[in-house]
């Protein structure tokens, strides 16, 4: 139960309950996780419930990662104020093909079991739909808060945003699971679960859900779509860095959810950092290290602390950067979104705004300065992380 967070004590005490009488039968639990493809990479808050399925799989129970090929058709709306956009067959399956690859850098690939949700959904008959739906009452959906706002602001609410709760709680049926692990977002899918599984003569599925992992940002849910989220599959370099620029008062938060550390030993750092006995910044270096490890090994770990110190605390250049040719004058907001610098003029925009852009040192912040290829090269600075060189053609 550890690292899990509930609504409220009386939901923690049951699923603990149960959970205790099911491992009272002496067999490997069905423990699942699944993930949409909706995206091509994972980022560290996918994670957490990844790392708590890790966690099963190592007392010996049987670990199933469930890829949502098919739900990511429609799109899950539990952490949404508004519609999802809906992907193509073609969208998510490439997405899909990295995402094992992925997952492995935290499961034991030869003894996880990897599944996909399209297996038993693109055989159900609008009949079996149907039937499936009986189950449930407009109401109860309406009572979703995600919903609900919606439904009071007069925003639209499109009738396949509710059959995502039906093909998840269908999963859990499909897989006979025991425990289904999600973010606190995936409460309402997780009991749909349950629902379903009784309605199909099973046992009712233990609910663990974690806390949600905020973005580097601090304060929003981790999403690459917000800008805030750091990849898995990223450099060393990189993910160090990423995690240093957040925020103070999230290190705890990230300590609890992605960090290898004892709840016992968190308490110890917290408690030093509070007295005066340890800076923030070592702290913050502490997790840094700790997390990229666990992702790149303590060599990868070591080159991004290396990194970070030279460019961001000595303020010197990496020994390496992406070479970019520049032929002509080119607005910087152009250049940013040509660099792959940010997926859109808009952010690109954002980014300049902020302050976050900077040439050979000095920060730009108005969107239409244009760079010039003068004759001697520039070092171009997005973010904290991303350097290009750019050379005069």
């Amino acid at each position: 139960m550890q690292g899990t967070q509930f609504g409220d004590e009386q939901t923690r005490e049951r699923m603990e309950a149960e959970l205790r009488e099911r491992l009272a039968e002496g067999r490997p639990l069905r423990v699942y996780l699944g993930v949409d493809p909706t995206a091509p990479d994972l980022h560290l808050g996918h994670t957490v419930p990844m790392r708590k399925l890790a966690q099963f799989q190592q007392l010996g129970h049987t670990a199933i990662f469930l890829i949502g090929d098919f739900t990511a058709l429609i799109g899950d709306p539990s952490d949404k104020d508004k519609t999802r956009p809906q992907l193509t067959p073609e969208q998510v399956q490439a997405n899909v093909k990295t995402y094992t690859t992925q997952a492995f850098k935290i499961l034991d690939p030869e003894r996880t079991v990897i599944r996909y949700n399209s297996e038993w959904h693109q055989s159900l008959t609008f009949a079996d739909v149907i039937k499936l739906a009986s189950n449930f009452t407009v109401a109860q959906f309406l009572e979703r808060d995600n919903f609900a706002k919606r439904y009071a602001k007069g925003d639209p609410i499109y009738l396949h945003e509710f059959f995502y709760a039906l093909m998840q709680g269908y999963d859990a049926v499909m897989l006979e699971a025991d425990v289904q692990l999600g973010g606190t977002d995936q409460t309402f899918n997780i009991l749909a679960g349950r629902k379903l599984q009784e309605v199909f003569g099973q046992k009712p599925q233990i609910m663990l859900t974690t806390a949600i992992l905020p973005g580097t940002d601090g304060h929003m849910k981790m999403s690459k779509s917000l800008g805030n989220a750091i990849p898995v599959d990223t450099t060393p370099e990189d993910m160090y860095g990423k995690l240093m620029s957040i925020p103070d008062h999230v290190m705890r938060t990230y300590f609890e959810l992605l960090s290898t550390f004892s709840p016992s030993e968190i308490d110890a750092i917290f408690a030093d950092l509070e007295a005066g006995r340890r800076h923030p910044r070592d702290v913050k270096m502490l997790l840094a290290r700790n997390v990229t490890a666990i992702f790149h090994g303590e060599e990868g770990a070591r080159r991004g602390e290396e990194h970070f110190v030279t460019v961001f605390q000595q303020r010197e250049l990496p020994d390496e950067m992406p070479r970019h040719t520049l032929p002509e004058p080119k607005n910087i907001v152009d250049l940013i979104v040509e660099l792959g610098l940010a997926s859109s003029k808009s952010e690109a925009r954002r980014l300049v705004q902020q302050g976050g852009v900077r040439l050979d040192g000095e920060r730009i912040t108005d969107i239409d300065y244009t760079v010039q290829p003068d004759g001697a090269s520039h070092v171009l600075r997005v973010g904290k992380r991303k350097f290009v060189e750019l050379v005069p053609a």
